[in-house]
């Protein structure tokens, strides 16, 4: 199963909810960033490039909570930064959990193993670990020998105990379509519950601003890299029209409001990929945010992004507009979309 059953109901519900009450724009998924410090430095990342101050604050578990009910979004994901440096997070995890949100942790798993027994395995928790691609990509992604080995055994531990784990595995130039299938057989062994995987977005702040993929080139490499997926059988936590999507099948704008952020700062404009700004409410967000500026062709910034964060919730939104995306979209949930 790619996509957990209880967030599919979650969701479903949800959408149905919001366009009943005529709402034109909402948010699906809370990126909620609790602190920004992080234990690596990765090549296609900005956020440990921020000053010092910066990098020492922390939103208390109290904040995280007034963001999540305050957005109302079903699914949070916490990121950063590395989530599981926050000493609350156990607390921070535990209290949107009992708040009826579905929770993905982000982390790189190298503090996993040791952290595990601050969580306990929910039906509404997934432990998404950052991996992008084999060992070799990953750790020169990641620029520390040995990142990629850890985590794997951190996985491990994980799936013993009863966590649903799921890898988020971002995409750059250089990696070949057949060190992806190698890799998603690997982490697919392992025994993922699913298999989340977009093009990286060019961060500004990124030291490596040579290997980000441009539009063309994301279409091409993802219509090699799943070509032979009935074979194989990987699981991808997505809806399957986000995968037509990455190989050009089907054309969409970014919903950058479908997936706000909340940091240290604030609520983001106009997403977490780049920052136009920051509003002190949700409301002030929504209500004065010029979304239009925003998008493919709209903002030279969104040229060539092609991020789940911005176009799962457009695919999530077209799933629900025919009888025949619905089938499909329900197939993923007990399948994966393959």
């Amino acid at each position: 199963m790619g996509i957990p059953l209880k967030q599919a109901v979650a969701v479903g519900k949800y959408i149905v909810a919001q366009r009943l009450r005529g709402r034109r724009r909402y948010p699906l998924v809370l990126m909620l960033e609790p602190l920004y410090r992080c234990n690596l430095e990765c090549a296609g990342c900005g956020k440990i490039q921020h000053p010092e101050e910066t990098l020492r604050r922390m939103l208390t578990p109290d904040q995280c909570f007034a963001a999540a009910e305050e957005c109302g979004a079903p699914v949070v994901s916490i990121a950063g930064g590395e989530p599981l440096i926050h000493p609350k997070i156990g607390e921070i995890v535990e209290g949107l959990l009992a708040r009826g949100k579905i929770v993905y942790l982000c982390t790189n798993a190298i503090l996993l193993e040791k952290k595990l027994d601050l969580l306990r395995p929910d039906a509404g928790l997934s432990l998404n670990v950052h991996l992008d691609g084999d060992e070799r990509h990953h750790d020169a992604s990641v620029q520390r020998p040995g990142v990629y080995r850890t985590a794997v055994q951190a996985i491990r531990a994980a799936k013993a105990r009863g966590f649903r784990v799921t890898i988020n595995c971002t995409i750059f130039l250089g990696h070949a379509p057949e060190d992806l299938h190698r890799f998603f057989d690997e982490v697919t062994a392992l025994g993922v519950d699913g298999i989340m995987t977009s093009p990286g977005y060019a961060y500004e702040r990124a030291p490596d601003q040579a290997h980000f993929l441009v539009r063309e080139q994301t279409r091409a490499l993802f219509r090699e890299v799943f070509r032979p997926t009935a074979e194989h059988g990987w699981a991808f936590n997505h809806s399957p029209l986000y995968l037509d999507f990455l190989q050009g099948k089907v054309d969409y704008q970014c919903t950058p409001w479908g997936s706000p952020n909340y940091g240290i700062f604030g609520w983001q404009r106009p997403c977490y990929l780049f920052s136009e700004g920051y509003a002190s409410t949700f409301r002030e967000l929504m209500e004065t945010t010029d979304w239009d500026r925003y998008g493919t062709g709209r903002h030279p910034k969104c040229a060539d992004c092609m991020m789940h964060c911005g176009y799962e919730p457009t695919a999530v939104e077209d799933s629900m507009a025919s009888v025949g995306s619905v089938v499909r979209s329900v197939r993923s949930v007990f399948g994966g979309a393959r």
